[in-house]
């Protein structure tokens, strides 16, 4: 869970602001545990420890150095969950991540030989959430980084990615929820 940015469009931390009766952050990372068994949430280096949901088995890490994007807490993210093969990532201002739809992706990745499932939306794919193998995923996270690259459309696009077409994600998510993300205060009430 990238949880590292620093809310300039939202004007506070956002990932504190309530979302229907809870933290924002609290939603993404109960959704995510419902299909991980451990969520890693990532953090910016001297961010203060955020407020997790109760019961859920969640390690906070930080990225190596401030300012550095998501890659920097992709790579931070990825060596925590060195363990295993596949990570599910996603942004720690996503409340509404569709279980269905996070299903599908982790079937796709295990299911052919590509090293990350994302999302189409439009003529493009969206870096949030995906699916990627852990290994390959954080090779290339850190050759982008030490290039001075720092978007995740760059590491997905350097990875075999396998995309899930619009017509069978948005079958199990009609609403094109597990898309959305808080940017700013009104989005609170989308």
């Amino acid at each position: 869970m990238l949880a590292g940015g620093r809310s300039a469009r939202f004007g506070s931390n956002k990932l504190e602001a309530v979302l229907r009766g809870m933290p924002l952050l609290h939603h993404a990372v109960l959704r995510a545990a419902e299909v991980c068994h451990e969520v890693v949430v990532v953090v910016a280096p001297g961010a203060p420890e955020p407020s997790l949901p109760p019961g859920v088995a969640a390690t906070v890490v930080r990225d190596a150095t401030e300012g550095e994007g998501p890659v920097a807490g992709l790579m931070a993210g990825l060596l925590a969950a060195a363990g295993d093969d596949l990570a599910l990532v996603a942004g720690g201002d996503m409340p509404d991540l569709q279980i269905a739809v996070l299903l599908e992706m982790l079937r796709v990745a295990e299911g052919v030989p590509v090293e990350a499932v994302a999302l189409q939306d439009g003529d493009r794919f969206r870096p949030l959430p995906c699916v990627v193998r852990t290994g390959p995923a954080a090779e290339a996270a850190h050759f982008l980084l030490h290039a001075g690259r720092r978007r995740l459309r760059d590491v997905l696009g350097s990875l075999r990615l396998a995309v899930i077409d619009e017509p069978t994600w948005t079958g199990l998510d009609p609403e094109r929820r597990t898309l959305f993300d808080v940017d700013e205060p009104a989005d609170l009430g989308s």
